[in-house]
């Protein structure tokens, strides 16, 4: 592997670090979909866990890295599953966690966070007007800022996924990865780049919050000035330079998904797997809907990455349930 902030011998060894609770995640091939879809689907079920999300994977190398330092309190920025898996870790190991957040976030993943005993501070704008409030809570309060994807630990977590899918899918194709501020991608990127390089490695991010992925296409950062997506979760607008540095290693393509197909994706998973996600977690099976010639035939691995939605706007989105015969 070239040059890169991740290492695989750590990544091996995060796994003794996170709570078992958030490891070996349901994996497997769903029929259902991949007869719908036109080629074979396996299925990463990241939401099978307390938090509802993969983040917590980094969030317990952070966690237990602060309070091996004897650290007391950390800070960070979300738009709702950071704060989550950050607060629980956090909880576990005596810190106070502050969670910066949107008024905007889902109600569901702000109403988590204080459930879980983080102090919730909510501020106008989007998540980089909270990112840059959070930072400044750190300097005021001389506390650890939690960076999710700047934090290599974010990333290590994440790439745990990564050693799961490859020793648990038996020869895949591709893996289709929700993109947004990086950590997960360059985490599980790495993973199957090191040890299944054949595999292809597809990012995937909605077209109506698209700065990470017009990075990645030209080799630098690209700010946007808005981000205007139902997938709350990957709706940066600032990319990081050393997260795109790393993202540039291992991702073989970028793709942008319009709204209609994420709504789509999120149905399917629904009607063919039994399983309700937020909108983050159907890029995946977006980027297939709208490609279906590229992945014909092909075994493609989708990481479902979240399942914190707000119950009427999983309704509003999908619609009323099929009626089935009795």
């Amino acid at each position: 592997m070239p040059k890169t902030r991740l290492d695989t011998d750590r990544i091996r060894a995060a796994r003794r670090v996170i709570d078992p609770v958030f490891l070996d995640t349901p994996l497997y091939r769903c029929e259902a979909l991949g007869s719908r879809l036109g080629c074979t689907v396996s299925v990463k079920v990241e939401t099978a866990n307390p938090v509802r999300s993969f983040k917590a994977r980094g969030t317990e190398l952070v966690a237990s890295l602060l309070a091996g330092r004897g650290a007391r309190a950390a800070v960070c920025a979300s738009a709702g599953n950071l704060g989550q898996a950050l607060a629980w870790s956090g909880r576990a190991r005596g810190l106070d966690v502050t969670v910066v957040a949107s008024r905007r976030a889902p109600a569901v993943k702000l109403d988590r966070i204080h459930a879980l005993g983080a102090r919730l501070e909510l501020v106008d704008g989007d998540f980089e007007e909270a990112r840059e409030r959070a930072a400044a809570l750190a300097r005021q309060e001389g506390i650890r800022l939690v960076e999710d994807s700047l934090d290599i630990e974010t990333c290590e977590g994440a790439a745990t996924i990564g050693l799961e899918l490859v020793q648990g899918a038996p020869s895949f194709d591709a893996v289709l990865i929700a993109l947004g501020g990086g950590a997960l991608a360059t985490g599980v990127g790495h993973v199957v780049k090191a040890l299944a390089p054949g595999v292809e490695v597809i990012c995937v991010q909605p077209l109506g919050a698209p700065a990470m992925t017009h990075s990645w296409r030209r080799r630098r950062v690209v700010t946007t000035d808005s981000a205007r997506t139902i997938a709350d979760g990957v709706a940066g607008r600032r990319p990081l330079a050393a997260v795109l540095e790393d993202l540039l290693l291992v991702a073989d393509d970028a793709l942008l998904v319009r709204e209609s197909s994420i709504v789509a994706g999120m149905r399917m998973l629904f009607d063919q797997a039994g399983l309700v996600v937020e909108p983050s977690a159907a890029l995946g099976i977006a980027a297939v809907l709208e490609n279906r010639d590229r992945f014909a035939g092909r075994h493609v691995v989708t990481i479902l990455c979240g399942s914190n939605v707000d119950a009427d706007d999983y309704r509003r989105w999908i619609g009323p349930a099929p009626t089935r015969a009795p």
